[in-house]
C-alpha cells in the first residue's frame, strides 16, 4: 500500500488493542443482538445469503448471524478484537483488515454490516470506504450502517454534546463515560447526519431507512443501485 493511505490499526484507537480494554468492550456495547439482526433479516438474511461485517470487533453481529447466513465474514484491524472473536465462533471467516484494505473473495456479499466502526476514518477516507463497499456489494444488495453522527446544526453543538454527555455512565463498568465520550467528540471522526448522507449518496447508495436517536446513534439502510 502506498505511503499516503492511512493505518486504520492506529485509527482504531488503542481501546480497541490493548486486552484490558477489549476484555470489558462487550459489556460496553450493550449489543441488542436481536435489533441488530432484524434490518440484516428484513433485507434478506437467509440461509443463501452472504454477510460482510466490516468493523467485527469482539464478532458479537457475526457469531449471531451465523446460524442463519451462509456465509458470514467477520472484518476488524484489530488482532486483539479478533483474538476474541475466534473464541466466540469458528462458524464465521474471521479476517484482519478493514474498510480500506479488505479483499473479498469468492460470490459477491447480498449483505453488508457496519456498527460503530466508520467514525474511526476522517470524511474523505469514509468517502473512499463507502465507495468500496458499493462495489464490494451483489446487486440489489444493502449496506446496514450503524454509527455516532451529529444530527442537528453546527451552531447546537455546544448544547447538544453537552446533553449527551450528560447522561454517560459514572464509571467504565456501568458503560462509556463522560470523558470517554468526550474523547470521541474531540478525537474521532464521527461527522454530521447531512455529511454522512452526502456520502452515501454520493458512493452510489440509495437510503432506504433512516433511524437517528437521541441526534447522536444513527441506522442506515441503504441499497446499492
Amino acid at each position: 500500500m502506498s505511503g499516503w493511505h492511512p493505518d486504520e490499526r492506529a485509527h482504531a484507537g488503542p481501546e480497541h488493542l490493548e486486552v484490558g480494554c477489549v476484555a470489558g468492550y462487550d459489556a460496553k456495547t450493550r449489543l441488542d443482538v436481536a435489533a441488530a439482526l432484524d434490518p440484516l433479516r428484513r433485507h434478506g438474511l437467509g440461509p443463501e445469503t452472504t454477510l460482510v461485517d466490516l468493523g467485527c470487533g469482539t464478532g458479537l453481529l457475526g457469531a449471531a448471524a451465523a446460524s442463519e447466513a451462509g456465509r458470514v465474514i467477520g472484518v476488524d484491524p484489530s488482532p486483539t478484537m479478533l483474538e476474541v472473536a475466534r473464541h466466540r465462533s469458528d462458524a464465521v471467516e474471521w479476517v484482519e483488515a478493514g474498510f480500506l484494505t479488505y479483499e473479498h473473495e469468492g460470490e459477491p456479499p447480498q449483505l453488508v454490516h457496519s456498527r460503530h466502526a466508520l467514525h474511526h476514518l476522517p470524511d474523505f477516507w469514509k468517502g473512499v470506504a463507502l465507495a468500496r463497499i458499493h462495489d464490494l456489494l451483489a446487486p440489489g444488495g444493502a449496506l446496514v450502517l450503524r454509527d455516532l453522527v451529529y444530527d442537528f446544526e453546527p451552531a447546537e453543538a455546544d448544547h447538544r454534546i453537552e446533553e449527551w454527555l450528560a447522561g454517560a455512565a459514572a464509571i467504565p463498568a456501568e458503560g462509556w463515560t463522560r470523558s470517554e465520550l468526550a474523547e470521541h467528540v474531540r478525537d474521532e471522526h464521527s461527522t454530521f447526519s447531512w455529511l454522512a448522507e452526502l456520502l452515501l449518496a454520493h458512493a452510489g447508495f440509495e437510503l432506504l431507512e433512516r433511524d437517528v436517536r437521541g441526534g447522536i446513534y444513527a441506522t442506515y439502510v441503504c441499497g446499492r443501485r
